[in-house]
């Protein structure tokens, strides 16, 4: 079996994973406990989280493209979406097991609410989220040419970024709000790298990444940790 037709064949396998969790919450609704129903919920929308975001790499994997069809390794089923940190001068930093998807038309919802939901686990789990009154959002991306098919920044989902944090962790979005940097290194890896920084921290972040001096727990290599 070829490659594209063994990944079509697991796109079926995730599209019925996720309608078979529809059904176990269907036979959840007579009677049972609210315990019972919240894990069920919960599992239904893991079951369609993790389809998504696996659907969105084997797509990408398989889009025509400079760089010809991809090459990459699929991230596990179960690999987490991201995680949440804070490192340096108190930047947040975002970390997303996949890259920014294709958004030539609308700004991706999906991604939007991966990161709230992302920062709501952040906070559950006993951390503060910071505010920045005059922030700059540098979103950097670490992938091959054979693992990403689409190059203009202006077709990138970006925009799902800033949606998901104005009124959160910034006032706004707009341009005396929040300074937006779009970043990319080529890596083996694909991941996407979102830090979150006062502007006055610019010079400072920029002399991080290049490798002037360290930040403890900055990410390196692609990964934070």
């Amino acid at each position: 079996m070829n490659g594209l037709k063994k990944d079509i064949v697991r796109m079926q396998d995730l599209a019925g994973d996720a309608f078979a969790a529809t059904g176990r919450l269907a036979a959840l609704t007579d009677g049972t406990s609210p315990e019972k129903l919240q894990k069920a919920l919960e599992e239904t929308s893991g079951a369609f989280e993790r389809s998504v975001l696996e659907l969105r790499r084997l797509c990408e994997k398989h889009s025509p493209g400079v760089g010809g069809y991809g090459k990459r390794p699929v991230l596990p089923r179960m690999e987490t979406a991201g995680f949440v940190e804070r490192f340096g001068y108190g930047w947040l930093h975002i970390q997303l097991n996949t890259l920014l998807p294709h958004c030539r038309y609308q700004t991706p919802e999906w991604l939007s609410d991966t990161i709230r939901c992302l920062l709501d686990e952040y906070e559950a789990g006993g951390s503060e989220l910071p505010v920045f009154q005059d922030a700059m959002l540098v979103i950097d991306e670490y992938c091959g040419v054979d693992g990403r098919h689409i190059f203009d920044q202006d077709n990138k989902g970006w925009k799902a970024v800033s949606n998901a944090i104005k009124g959160r962790l910034v006032p706004d979005d707009d341009q005396f709000s929040l300074a937006l940097a779009l970043l990319s290194e080529k890596s083996e890896l694909n991941v996407c790298h979102i830090t979150l920084l006062d502007r006055f921290d610019a010079a400072d972040f920029f002399a991080t990444r290049s490798g002037d001096y360290a930040v403890p727990g900055f990410y390196e290599g692609g990964w934070a940790r």
